[in-house]
């Protein structure tokens, strides 16, 4: 009989177990605690979505539209996709459930997203992310609430140090459209020059020349036109609006007047926190205001702004998370001794304490899962002990061991 070939997980995929899980769970609870701080509702959304969600507010001629979204056709011949980004999403929900009764809205979401792209470190066809919006707020104030709580985030992770948030203004639909005609010609005069991604960008999304990663492109791009000079007034008090909140707030930016958001829906506030290590892939965190968006999916003008952060390389950031081993670990020993101690397990467990039992082995070797698994104490129920309603509890820091009652282990093991 020939062997069973074992499935092998999809390119792009991973398996989160371990040192890792922990990293990602913290990670996690650290944006739910946090977000709570500020008031952001949590959502969740369906894993995919029509795909005339992504395809309107993303663009036809988008890179993530044209070459790596993962769409196919359901049984009723609907086109389907799974999401690659949580903004389109809750913009349809946002729509669709009638929610603009509840503006301003402060929505959070976490979870995996789906992008066919080259994996690379910390980069994954399923990846996972951390989103926050503030919807119906047109106000520089929404960018200001929006921007410290991301700061705070990273600060609470323990991961702002070497991280900049680097922030600029894309201005208004005048400034933005005068800007961009000057960027066409700019580029239109060095096309020959320009790498081939660049040459096809600049037919559909120029802005994007900027932020080129190619060695050819990089010079004409750096000399590119700065929006600064298209900034009508209003634009220029907006993004003056923002820059004075974050200085009251006490968090530290830097100008990038080339940071861009190619999607014509873009406005006024972009950003980026970044950092020096995760090599050139450094940004951990990034977004801005998307006025038109909704406009796209067939809604009125709301105005909103939102950002989004991968949880896998946050996590890649952290310090060694540190090891949090069961409050004890039960051995039994002896007819009855086994059930007893599932039945102290549970009021311990309903009590907040954490525990374990080792079902097998000699001593030894139930003392040494014990120490292996990080636990406090070991708890040890034999037959005599168990007559006399009493078990044997070591301290595994100390090597103390003394009798506790069985009706006083959860004061014993709080102590």
């Amino acid at each position: 009989m020939a062997k069973i070939q074992t499935p092998q997980p999809v390119r792009g995929t991973q398996d989160i177990f371990g040192e890792d899980q922990e990293r990602f769970s913290h990670v996690v609870e650290t944006f739910e605690r946090v977000r709570r701080l500020y008031g952001f509702k949590g959502v969740e959304m369906p894993v995919f979505e029509p795909t005339a969600v992504f395809a309107r507010s993303l663009g036809e001629t988008t890179d993530v539209v044209s070459k790596e979204m993962y769409s196919f056709e359901d049984r009723g011949g609907d086109s389907l996709t799974l999401r690659p980004e949580f903004t389109a999403g809750i913009c349809r929900a946002f729509l669709s459930n009638g929610w603009q009764q509840h503006v301003p809205l402060k929505l959070s979401a976490h979870g995996p997203l789906f992008r066919y792209e080259r994996p690379q470190k910390g980069r994954y066809r399923q990846f996972h992310q951390l989103d926050a919006e503030i919807i119906g707020a047109g106000e520089a104030a929404a960018d200001v609430e929006l921007l410290c709580f991301a700061d705070q985030l990273l600060k609470e992770l323990g991961i702002d140090d070497g991280v900049t948030l680097q922030l600029n203004t894309l201005g208004d639909a005048e400034s933005r459209d005068a800007w961009r005609d000057a960027l066409v010609e700019h580029f239109q005069a060095h096309k020959a020059d320009l790498s081939a991604d660049s040459q096809d960008r600049l037919e559909r999304n120029p802005l994007r020349i900027l932020d080129s990663k190619e060695r050819q492109d990089r010079p004409i791009a750096d000399v590119a036109p700065d929006i600064d000079a298209y900034l009508s007034s209003e634009a220029k008090e907006f993004f003056a609006q923002v820059t004075e909140g974050l200085d009251a707030c006490g968090v530290a930016w830097t100008r990038n007047s080339r940071l861009v958001r190619g999607l014509d829906y873009y406005r006024h506030t972009a950003f980026e926190f970044v950092t020096d290590r995760l090599g050139a892939q450094g940004t951990v965190l990034a977004g801005g205001r998307y006025d038109g968006l909704m406009e796209s999916l067939g809604g009125p003008h709301t105005p909103a702004v939102g950002w989004a952060a991968g949880i896998e390389r946050l996590g890649m950031l952290l310090d060694e998370p540190e090891k949090r081993g069961p409050e004890a670990i039960f051995i039994p020993l002896g007819d009855g001794c086994e059930a007893a101690a599932m039945k102290l397990m549970g009021e311990l467990r309903k009590s907040g304490i954490g525990c374990e039992m080792a079902y097998k082995g000699n001593m030894k070797k139930r003392m040494q899962k014990a120490n292996a698994a990080g636990a406090a104490h070991v708890v040890i129920i034999g037959e005599s002990e168990l007559a006399n309603g009493v078990a044997a509890v070591k301290n595994l820091a100390t090597g103390d061991q003394r009798e506790i009652l069985l009706g006083g282990l959860v004061e014993a093991l709080t102590a």
